[in-house]
């Protein structure tokens, strides 16, 4: 039997439930197996970058960098850092099989529509989503968190080092 991915709530990623406060969670993370998938893309390095640009994209997220990897005979690894945390991907082309994570972070990324990219330009026949938000940290909890703007510390000069 099919499974069908969860129709998207106009809050992001999240289901019926009322929304929880900001400080509640940090994200959301999201595991997916796809099965019965067309082989040759599985295999196809160069086709699994540009899904997972996709899939990034459709997700509202930020790619940042993405490194594969081509396995001989078969199979292809890929990881996309995304300013909100990662996509990840692993195939076994030869079992017509994906194993997927997408975890995002904050309340603007919608991790379930990389999902559905990933699985459609995957062609799977059926799929397994499992997905659950990431609780923030108690000692986080009640603060703000802010980006800094400072400059990070310059590395001690050469001439220091020899010294």
């Amino acid at each position: 039997m099919t499974q069908g991915l969860p129709s998207l709530h106009p809050h992001p990623g999240w289901s019926d439930a009322p929304a929880p406060p900001p400080s509640a969670t940090v994200g959301k993370h999201c595991i997916l197996e796809l099965y019965g998938c067309d082989q040759a893309r599985l295999d196809d390095e160069a086709f699994l970058r540009d899904t997972i640009t996709s899939a990034a994209r459709r997700a509202g997220a930020t790619l940042l960098n993405l490194i594969t990897h081509r396995f001989e005979p078969q199979g292809v690894t890929g990881l996309a850092l995304l300013a909100e945390s990662h996509i990840s991907i692993h195939t076994w082309p030869e079992s017509g099989y994906a194993a997927v994570d997408v975890f995002t972070c904050g309340d603007h990324t919608m991790p379930e529509r990389a999902c559905a990219v990933l699985a459609d330009e995957l062609a799977a026949a059926h799929h397994k989503l499992t997905s659950f938000r990431r609780e923030t940290p108690t000692a986080i909890a009640g603060v703000e968190r802010q980006p800094s703007h400072e400059a990070p510390p310059s590395p001690p000069a050469a001439a220091a080092l020899v010294a």
